[in-house]
C-alpha cells in the first residue's frame, strides 16, 4: 500500500490487488515505528495519522526476577517528535494509506482480487492473473509486478525464487482477553511475561488485550489436544493478574496459530518482478519490526523505480539496486533476531533460563552508549529511508476522490 501511494504520487499508474473485501483482519502486527511516523510526516500526512486511534509506546521493559522491570529501550531519549512507537490496529493504518493513495488519479485499489499466478512474455514477467471473490478470473498486464504477498508468497513461488530458511525455536498463538474499563489509558510499554518453557506478550486495544502465547515450535497439535482448560491454566500462570478473564477463551478454536518463519531470498527479483517485505525476507516477531522494515523496502523501491517506470522500462539493474540498498538492514535485523532466538528463546524453551540474558542486563544498566543506541535501533532500525522528493506534500485539509472497486472483471 505504501509503495502504491508513493508511485502514484510520482505519476506512475499503479494497481494494488487485495484478496479480501476489507482490511479487518485481527492478530496482525500493530507497531508503527518512529521511522515510519517520520515518513508519514514527510508525506504531509502527519495530522491525519495522529487523529487515528492509537496509543504511544514510550519504552520497552523486561521482567527480571528480583529486580522488577528493567527498561531496555527508553524512547524518551530520542529527539521529539519521533520519540515513541505508535500502537494502532493495522486495519486503521491500511485504511488510512488506502484513502490517501486513492486521492491520486493514477492509483487503483482492487478489493476481492487475489493474485494467483504470474504471466510471462518471452521469459520476462508481464503481469499477474487474478481471481475475484465471485470466481471470475482475469489478467492484469504490467511493466513491473511487485510481490508483497507475504511469507507464503504465491508470486515468489511462481518465479522459482527459493528463500534460505533459518531455524526458529517458537511459534505464537494469538487470542483476545477482555480489558476492563478501569484498565484503559495510555500504554507505557510492552512487558512480556516469561515462565519455564513459555512466554506471553500483550498488546493493548480499546476494550481488549491482543495476546500472543509463545511456545516451542511444533507444539500446536499438543496444545489443541490438551484442550482449552489447560491453555487457560497456562495463561493464568503467566499472568495471574488476568486470571479472572481467561474463561473468555471459549475453545482452542479461538487460538490463531502463527507458524513463525525467518528466511531471506538470495535474490529478490527476476526480470519484471521484485519481491519486498515478507515476500523477500520473512521476519520473526521478535522485536516487532517486520512492518516497518517492509515499509522501508517500499520507500527504497519507489525512489529507485519511479523514474524507470515513468520512462516505460524497468531494467534488471534497477531491481538489483533496490535489493542492494535493502540487504544490509535486512541482514542486520535478522541477525539480531537470530541472536535473540539463541540467547532468550532457546534457553527459555529448553528450560535452562526463563528471562533476559545477564549480559544484556549488564549492558543496558552500565554502558551509556548502549542505552542510547538500543532505543534508536528499535525505533528507527538500520538505514531508515526518507520520502523521495516527488512524494512529499504540504499538509492540506480534506481532499476528495477515491476509487475502490470490488469484484467484477477489470
Amino acid at each position: 500500500m505504501m509503495l502504491g501511494l508513493l508511485l502514484a504520487r510520482a505519476g506512475v499508474h499503479v494497481t494494488v490487488l487485495e484478496k479480501h473485501a476489507d482490511f479487518l483482519r485481527d492478530f496482525r502486527g500493530d507497531t508503527v515505528h518512529a521511522s515510519t511516523v517520520r515518513l508519514i510526516d514527510e508525506l504531509g500526512l502527519g495530522d491525519g495519522f495522529r487523529k487515528l486511534p492509537q496509543s504511544r509506546l514510550s519504552s520497552v521493559a523486561l521482567p527480571v526476577p528480583g529486580a522488577g522491570l528493567v527498561t531496555v529501550g527508553d524512547f524518551a531519549s530520542l529527539k521529539p517528535p519521533y520519540n515513541y512507537i505508535a500502537m494502532m490496529p493495522q486495519w486503521d493504518f491500511l485504511n488510512f494509506l488506502a484513502t490517501e493513495a486513492e486521492r491520486e488519479p493514477t492509483f487503483t485499489l482492487l478489493l476481492e482480487h487475489e493474485a494467483t499466478s504470474l504471466m510471462f512474455d518471452g521469459g520476462r514477467v508481464a503481469g499477474v492473473r487474478y481471481r475475484t471473490s465471485d470466481g471470475i478470473e482475469g489478467a492484469l498486464h504490467a511493466e513491473l509486478v511487485v510481490g508483497t504477498d507475504g511469507r507464503h508468497s504465491v508470486l515468489r513461488r511462481g518465479a522459482g525464487l527459493q528463500p534460505k530458511e533459518y531455524p526458529v525455536p517458537f511459534d505464537a498463538w494469538w487470542f483476545r482477553l477482555p480489558r476492563h474499563a478501569s484498565e484503559k489509558g495510555a500504554v507505557a510499554g510492552i512487558v512480556p511475561a516469561f515462565r519455564d518453557r513459555e512466554a506471553l506478550i500483550s498488546l493493548f486495544r480499546d476494550d481488549y488485550y491482543q495476546m500472543a502465547y509463545l511456545g516451542p515450535k511444533g507444539m500446536d497439535t499438543q496444545i489443541r489436544a490438551e484442550g482449552v482448560e489447560r491453555f487457560r491454566e497456562r495463561i493464568a500462570g503467566l499472568r495471574p493478574d488476568l486470571a479472572d478473564r481467561v474463561d473468555s477463551i471459549r475453545s482452542v478454536d479461538d487460538l490463531h496459530w502463527l507458524d513463525v518463519r525467518l528466511d531471506r531470498l538470495k535474490r529478490w527479483y527476476i526480470d519484471g518482478l521484485l519481491c519486498i517485505g515478507d515476500a523477500a525476507h520473512a521476519m520473526s516477531p521478535a522485536g516487532g519490526v517486520g512492518i516497518n522494515l517492509a515499509i522501508q523496502d517500499a520507500v527504497a523501491a519507489a525512489a529507485r523505480l519511479a523514474p524507470a517506470l515513468l520512462q516505460g522500462r524497468v531494467r534488471m539493474k534497477d531491481l538489483a539496486a533496490v535489493q542492494r540498498r535493502r540487504t544490509m538492514p535486512t541482514v542486520v535485523v535478522q541477525s539480531i533476531q537470530r541472536i535473540m532466538h539463541q540467547t532468550v528463546f532457546i534457553p527459555l524453551f529448553a528450560g535452562t533460563r526463563a528471562g533476559v540474558p545477564p549480559l544484556l542486563l549488564f549492558v543496558v544498566r552500565h554502558i551509556p552508549p548502549a542505552r542510547r543506541l538500543l532505543p534508536r535501533m528499535i525505533a528507527f532500525g538500520p538505514r531508515p529511508e526518507h520520502a523521495p522528493d516527488f512524494a512529499r506534500r504540504v499538509p492540506s485539509e480534506a481532499r476528495a476522490g477515491v476509487r475502490r472497486h470490488k469484484g467484477g472483471n477489470h
